[in-house]
């Protein structure tokens, strides 16, 4: 039922889409021989902005032929264009004669520009759209042509460890906001030639690139043909960041589960593309999505694959019940306080009661007003500069907790139960997002229904997740269907020469990472060789 509604909707918005969004303009318009014609074409439809630079000059001394440098100042890099473009033209033509000035373009392109990046067009749309992308463009009087040259040079943020992802060990550099910069930093990870870019431009405004990166060989060719298609297919004006772009691809819009990943490491990104994932960069954005995502990448860390295994499993079962308990230990207090009081020990029971002594408010209330107040302080310790931001973090949670048992409020345990869901929730930043909400239904099943309320949520949720699909992956895999041979990096983190098949839900291609044939070093050769 769900999934039908999800369709009829998305049928209904592509149905709006036709009907009251004019059609894109297909035709190109050509440049014109005229010079100035061009020159004024230009400025005209940019508005004549200030920021938009028009150089001309004349090529040669025995025929000299008027040009022209168009570039965007800030988008451009000024001592690119003088040194590689402005001090070639101006100096090697007084020596040596324009050879074809009905066709300079050629002798220019091969033999005086010192650039490593030049391309020839003759259309005004794909010239706007170069330099708008940082580019110069180079216009000749008496020619409906222009070379495109490669200038970019604006501002970037430099490589730095993000901090939603730090590590103690592994890799610290992150992703920028320059689609270049990060698809170096994966070609730096993978240095195959089979590492695949494909590049769009979504957003009919903005223009904004995008770049599909995956392996060929390893990624699923069905795959890749689907989330092509999703990224074809979408029809906006804008696409500031790269949740603009989950929220047209993904496969359940309306489910509190994210079924599209995302991650500000290239090593994250690299290993994800490696078992047959497949990456969506976006020009302006460290955020790179990857799909397909299924629910167990929300108990990995990328630290769990540099360290032994032995932690990292136990890390691994610390997140699970950290996930246990900050959805369900909120709802399991409301149904013990309210219909269960008999499941309490005797001597908790008397303490419980002693500190709920006074306090106005039913438990389901009391604890509904408290996740409400932690989020209210999780998201002015936020938006807040930094310092002032923990301030008030540490100053609400100290001050306003203790004000609010003294005042009779709120009892003593329903701020450490508060307390404890908070620092649970901040062990699965990926989840972030679902927590609240799964919290608030629960502790309202739980506030109605006793237990059997929070095992009613459970199972819907349960049952929602088996239903859940992320690019015709299903979103429990392994677990739901049972993969065996995808288990060992589940509930356990087996050693990397362990993991000897990729996973078989998301690729059938190259299924074997690690070569069987070479066995594990034995201890007892190890000490006789010593």
């Amino acid at each position: 039922m769900y999934r039908f509604l999800v369709r009829k909707l998305y049928a209904a918005v592509n149905r709006f889409q036709r009907t009251t969004l004019s059609e894109e303009q297909t035709g190109s318009t050509p440049l014109y021989r005229d010079l100035k014609a061009n020159l004024y074409r230009i400025e005209n439809t940019l508005g004549k902005s200030g920021d938009v630079v028009f150089r001309e000059f004349s090529i040669g001394l025995e025929t000299p032929m008027r040009a022209a440098l168009v570039f965007i100042e800030g988008l451009a890099n000024r001592s690119t264009i003088n040194d590689n473009i402005l001090n070639p033209l101006q100096n090697y033509f007084r020596t040596v004669p324009l050879q074809d000035s009905a066709s300079p373009c050629r002798q220019l392109r091969d033999s005086v520009l010192c650039n490593s990046e030049v391309r020839e067009t003759e259309t005004l749309e794909k010239l706007l759209e170069e330099l708008f992308m940082g580019n110069t463009a180079l216009l000749f009087e008496a020619h409906s042509m222009a070379l495109i040259i490669n200038t970019q040079g604006f501002a970037s943020r430099a490589i730095e460890e993000p901090d939603t992802e730090a590590v103690v060990r592994g890799p610290r550099e992150g992703f920028t906001e320059n689609l270049r910069t990060n698809t170096s930093l994966l070609r730096r990870k993978i240095r195959n030639p089979k590492l695949r870019f494909e590049h769009l431009s979504i957003g009919t405004i903005t223009g904004t690139k995008v770049c599909l990166a995956y392996i060929q060989g390893i990624a699923s060719p069905e795959l890749v043909v689907e989330v092509r298609k999703r990224l074809t297919r979408i029809r906006i004006d804008s696409v500031l960041e790269s949740g603009y772009i989950e929220g047209f691809i993904e496969d359940a819009p309306f489910s509190v589960f994210a079924t599209v990943g995302n991650t500000e490491k290239p090593d994250i990104l690299a290993g994800k593309l490696l078992e047959g994932r497949l990456g969506i960069i976006v020009d302006g954005t460290p955020m790179v999505l990857t799909v397909p995502h299924l629910f167990v990448e929300t108990l990995q860390t990328s630290e769990d694959y540099y360290t032994r295994p032995f932690l990292s499993t136990m890390n691994r079962w610390i997140r699970i019940a950290a996930m246990i308990a900050t959805t369900g230990l909120p709802a399991f207090y409301v149904s013990l306080n309210t219909f269960h009081p008999e499941m309490i020990p005797s001597v908790l029971l008397v303490t419980m009661a002693a500190a709920k002594e006074g306090v106005p408010l039913p438990v389901m209330v009391e604890t509904l007003f408290m996740a409400a107040l932690f989020e209210a302080m999780r998201e002015a310790g936020v938006r807040l500069p930094r310092p002032v931001g923990q301030s008030v973090s540490i100053v609400g949670a100290l001050v306003l907790g203790e004000a609010a048992i003294r005042a009779g409020f709120v009892s003593a345990p329903t701020v450490i139960l508060t307390g404890i869901t908070a620092i649970t929730s901040f062990i699965l930043p990926a989840m972030a997002d679902a927590f609240p909400l799964i919290r608030v239904f629960l502790v309202l099943l739980a506030g109605i229904f006793g237990l059997y309320g929070v095992l009613l949520g459970v199972l819907i949720i349960l049952i929602h997740l088996v239903g859940l699909r992320s690019f015709g992956v299903p979103y429990l895999s392994p677990l739901a269907p049972l993969v065996p041979s995808g288990l060992n990096d589940v509930l356990l983190k087996t050693p990397v020469w362990a993991q000897i098949i990729r996973p078989q839900a998301l690729t059938k291609l190259n299924p074997v990472r690690v070569r069987p044939d070479i066995p594990h070093p034995d201890p007892e050769e190890g000490e006789s060789g010593a």
